[in-house]
């Protein structure tokens, strides 16, 4: 993949390598939004659609969707640093698209929204700065306490408790393996082809195109993690059932008190085993990073996933923006 040449600037093909240069940038960073760590974004992001550049000693990851160019998170580095970079951003942008209202910045944190309030306080000319944008409220990531999770106390967790122990009644023969790309790569794609292949079944006609485009992504997100998995330091668990696989998940560490779960999948047809893996998956989380806090990421605007993560009462959320020109 070329890069594109923007302004004066490279947009270089956001890949394996870009790890360590983000990472770098990330560590000036103090947030608990899911967003931001490097195997979240490329993970997700295919092998035409990211492109990264340093900008005002900042690094600034773009997204290519169709010919026009947003950005899929603030600008990375000092806070200092942050306002200009983020200015310079919105003209690469705009001297690439089509429409400078197609130009955005994504999954804004709070932590560069107060670094705006900081300016301010300085002196610094904050209100010229954001006469030009519109800042809107999107989706939130869901936290919750660790503890909550595993302990699944008192009566708010009294269905969960139930959905779980019926499980281990009905299915005996179950195990935990933690996961391992070379022993259980081969079963958690055979897993993915049994649950798109009965999801169909039940599937409304008219959400056909929109699912197979969500799970082609999905697919491509998987194949990422099985290839990259140590490089990208993450953990996951596989569900057995006898010889069969019937669930997997995968999570990393976030920061120092938090982990975040990247992805889960299940045989819904097995039930209880999505409320099952997801509290083992979070024993493991507590025990490998001695963390306070488990992310389970935003419902992207989805009724049915907000219920169900609200079902687990978060303890917090963690509010994402996106900023645009007016």
């Amino acid at each position: 993949m070329v890069s594109l040449s923007i302004k004066e600037h490279q947009l270089v093909p956001f890949n394996i390598e870009a790890k360590e240069i983000m990472e770098s940038y990330l560590a000036f960073i103090d947030t608990e939004a899911s967003d931001y760590t490097f195997a979240q974004n490329y993970v997700w992001l295919s092998y035409s659609s990211g492109f990264y550049a340093i900008v005002k000693d900042t690094f600034c990851l773009f997204l290519l969707s169709g010919e026009e160019l947003t950005m899929l998170l603030p600008p990375l580095g000092e806070k200092e640093k942050v306002n200009d970079a983020l200015i310079e951003c919105f003209a690469i942008m705009n001297e690439h698209n089509s429409s400078i209202y197609y130009s955005r910045i994504d999954y804004v944190c709070e932590f560069f929204l107060q670094g705006f309030v900081d300016y301010l306080e300085k002196g610094a000319e904050i209100f010229e700065i954001l006469e030009n944008f519109l800042v809107e409220k999107k989706y939130a990531d869901y936290i919750y306490l660790a503890d909550d999770l595993i302990e699944l106390k008192g009566n708010v967790f009294h269905a969960k408790r139930n959905e779980i122990n019926k499980f281990r009644k009905t299915y005996p023969n179950t195990s935990i393996e933690i996961l391992d790309p070379q022993k259980h790569g081969e079963a958690i794609n055979d897993l993915l082809n049994r649950w798109i292949a009965n999801r169909m079944r039940y599937l409304p006609k008219d959400q056909t195109e929109q699912f197979l485009d969500g799970i082609s992504h999905e697919r491509f997100a998987i194949r990422r993690i099985l290839k990259r998995y140590a490089e990208l330091s993450l953990i996951g668990i596989v569900l057995k059932m006898g010889e069969d696989t019937v669930g997997f998940t995968v999570g990393e560490r976030l920061n120092k008190t938090s982990a975040s779960v990247l992805i889960e999948k299940t045989d819904f047809e097995v039930l209880g085993s999505a409320q099952y893996i997801f509290r083992e998956f979070c024993k493991v989380l507590k025990a490998e990073y001695n963390c306070t806090y488990i992310n389970v990421g935003d419902d992207m605007g989805f009724e049915n996933l907000r219920k169900v993560k609200l079902s687990y009462r978060p303890y917090k959320l963690a509010t994402k923006y996106a900023i645009y020109q007016k």
